[in-house]
């Protein structure tokens, strides 16, 4: 399975008058429909719906076919019908505006306060009337499949994006551990030659000449309890250990950002170990690097479904 982002975009239009120029579609009465999705990073899927009036009873169909398709996100669908009547304003006949007007005199026979009809009432009220008066459940799912179909490819190229840049960071993370595994012996070779100076000093030896065994074995099991300070074999085995199951899981795809998630904050625990025990700069340099790259790592995993 892929990996997809839940960052994405799409939209389509459907034109019954453009799909079927050969139809005999009345120019005032075709109108068209739009429908676009949207969506941007959410713990939970979470759903909201902008629709026209004619179309809100259709919120139902439309909630289901996105809740089967899409896991996580914050998703935002806007679907319009607009009349080409209402840009086309055409003059209503005498007959019509007889009739708008008989019943304007009988409602205000009944309501004296009612306000009168205005020339954009009239307008709307002979130019909307076969806009409401079409199903248009067909065609707004076939378009809804079309435009969720255009997102999740969308999603999935956003997807694949991500995936290259974590990859890219898990393997400067494998660099920067096999740094830092050789430098722990080296600081515990280069402690105990210190503790072994630091007695030689003190008794006054000179250059070359021999400590007794007394100083020797106190030397050891001081650099030992050093050794056993700094060890980060532990650290570096779970950092490596955590990112075998992110490129596992990446490879895997599917609904895997909650789990990305749990990983990234593993490595940074790991990597905040590794830097309170560092007894040298080059380690210090290596935990502050890995922390940086683990970050870059945790704002692009939150994106992931």
């Amino acid at each position: 399975m892929s990996v997809y982002s839940m960052t994405g975009y799409a939209s389509a239009q459907h034109n019954p008058a453009a799909a079927s120029p050969a139809a005999d579609v009345p120019a005032a009465s075709a109108a068209r429909l739009g429908l676009e999705i949207r969506s941007v990073n959410s713990r939970y899927l979470d759903l909201t719906f902008k629709l026209s009036d004619e179309l809100r009873g259709f919120e139902p169909a439309l909630r289901e076919l996105l809740v089967h398709r899409l896991k996580r996100g914050k998703v935002e669908v806007r679907a319009v019908l607009e009349s080409h009547a209402a840009s086309l304003v055409t003059e209503p006949s005498a007959r019509l505006l007889q009739r708008l007007n008989t019943i304007q005199d009988s409602v205000k026979a009944w309501l004296p306060l009612a306000t009168p009809l205005s020339v954009a009432d009239v307008i709307r009220l002979t130019a909307g009337g076969a806009v409401t008066e079409q199903d248009w459940q067909a065609e707004l799912m076939a378009l809804a499949e079309q435009v969720l179909a255009a997102l999740l490819a969308a999603r999935e190229r956003e997807g694949a994006r991500l995936a290259l840049m974590l990859q890219d960071r898990m393997v400067q993370l494998r660099s920067l551990a096999a740094q830092a595994e050789p430098l722990v012996p080296q600081l515990v070779a280069q402690q105990r030659q210190r503790f072994l100076d630091r007695w030689r000093d003190a008794m006054g030896l000179v250059e070359g000449g021999s400590l007794p065994e007394a100083a020797q074995d106190r030397a050891l099991a001081e650099a030992t309890a050093f050794a056993i300070r700094i060890d980060v074999a532990e650290e570096l085995t779970r950092l490596s250990s955590h990112l075998d199951e992110l490129e596992r899981l990446i490879a895997k795809g599917g609904e895997i950002g909650k789990r990305l998630d749990f990983l990234i904050q593993e490595l940074h625990r790991e990597a905040n170990t590794l830097g309170s025990k560092s007894a040298a700069l080059e380690l210090t340099h290596i935990s502050v690097d890995m922390k940086v790259l683990i970050e870059q790592m945790r704002e692009q995993v939150q994106n992931i479904e």
